[in-house]
């Protein structure tokens, strides 16, 4: 999957009918009983899919010969999809199949593509990426280099063996992507689910709660993959991660984006509609400057995420664009959908519109694909590497 595009405007034009299929057909879904604390069932992502593939939009980022949308046409198309948080999941431009399809695209061979990756760019199949472990095991986090979990050549099998979590979508997954260490380094291997050697030991209670599959703890007991299903060489697990990690970042910034364009539009509703103290609450300066703040934001978090799709488009590996990015957007929404929910009052923490999950939603995005403070710390460390090499050497 190469990056082609289709231009500009025709990615306004396909984002047009994504907006519309949204609104009209997944919006309605929001209230869904089938839509659970850890996700939409299985049962209501069948069905949404199947409007997405009436519609003519199934993974609609990805064109029918392969070739990916650039950057910046995906950030028009992606922002659409996230006006309902179970858009990107109906549409099929959801994490983290999103970036697991971008890294299979980029990297796997012809036979995985067709084993693998197709089931997914048709939405038939979910997947999940293992790589994050246990923190009471001091396993891998925000420092991938911690990474616990071993795999061994046994003949013309890697034998892998670990735990993992905050593994998003593995129930119901039918793809893996694990990430593991050999005497090489990092290893990647994909991986047919389920299997009796992954065991789910729990989903996890998590704040979020848009993702099918929720978020769980894994036990991987001897788990034997043919030494065919490696991508690339032992050792080469972060080179591949790397290529995965700068546009997974940006999709983030893109879906949830849109859902803070929802959040400000049901709050201008509220605060337009809503009257106190002898007229609408839109005119009280406090409340006013809120959504006029929102604009702002919402605004300098499209520009920053145009800037580093463009930063990718023109072939860099965007890795300090994309952490500048991904602090820059996702603290400035939850800005927004935090003063969003201010703006609505006691109507705000409640469930009777989907402010309130927004909210929980974008809070998580500050930790999801590394925290601020770690993305700030590398940035930090450029910084410093790049005063070091700008100064004069001493004679």
């Amino acid at each position: 999957m190469s990056g082609h595009g289709i231009g500009i405007e025709e990615a306004r034009k396909l984002a047009e009918r994504v907006e519309h299929f949204v609104r009209e057909t997944i919006i309605p879904y929001e209230t869904d009983a089938r839509w659970g604390a850890h996700g939409p069932s299985e049962e209501m992502v069948r069905d949404m899919r199947a409007h997405a593939r009436e519609a003519g939009l199934m993974t609609p980022h990805i064109l029918s010969d392969g070739n990916h949308l650039s950057q910046r046409e995906t950030a028009i198309v992606l922002r659409a999809s996230g006006l309902s948080p179970l858009g990107p999941v109906a549409l099929n431009t959801a994490a983290p199949d999103e970036g697991n399809m971008f890294l299979l695209g980029k990297i796997a061979n012809p036979e995985l593509k067709a084993r693998f990756l197709r089931p997914l760019l048709e939405g038939h199949a979910r997947s999940a990426f293992f790589m994050t472990e246990p923190a009471s095991e001091n396993g891998a986090g925000s420092d991938p280099s911690m990474m616990m979990t071993s795999c061994a050549r046994d003949g013309n099998h890697w034998v892998i063996n670990g735990r993992k979590a905050f593994i998003t979508g593995v129930e119901g997954a039918q793809v893996g992507i694990v990430m593991a260490k050999s005497e090489d380094g990092a290893c990647m291997f994909l991986v047919d689910l389920p299997d009796p050697a992954i065991r789910v030991e729990r989903i996890m209670d998590t704040i979020d709660g848009t993702l099918p599959g929720g978020h769980g703890v894994v036990a991987i007991e001897n788990l034997r993959v043919p030494a065919d299903q490696m991508l690339g060489n032992s050792g080469e697990g972060f080179k591949y991660a790397q290529i995965r990690l700068a546009p997974a970042r940006l999709s983030h910034c893109m879906r949830w984006h849109g859902a803070c364009l929802r959040a400000q539009e049901i709050a201008t509703d509220y605060a337009n509609r809503r009257l106190a103290f002898g007229k609408p609450l839109v005119d009280h300066e406090g409340v006013g400057f809120m959504l006029a703040d929102n604009l702002i934001d919402l605004k300098q978090a499209e520009l920053i995420t145009d800037w580093c799709a463009d930063t990718l488009d023109a072939g860099a590996a965007g890795t300090t664009e994309s952490s500048m990015a991904k602090v820059a957007v996702a603290e400035s929404l939850f800005r927004v959908a935090d003063r969003c929910v201010q703006v609505m009052g006691g109507t705000g923490v409640t469930r009777d519109t989907i402010v309130e999950l927004v909210f929980r939603e974008v809070r998580a995005f500050r930790i999801y694909d590394g925290p601020s403070e770690v993305h700030r710390w590398s940035l930090a460390k450029k910084i410093k590497r790049d005063w070091r090499a700008a100064q004069p050497a001493s004679v």
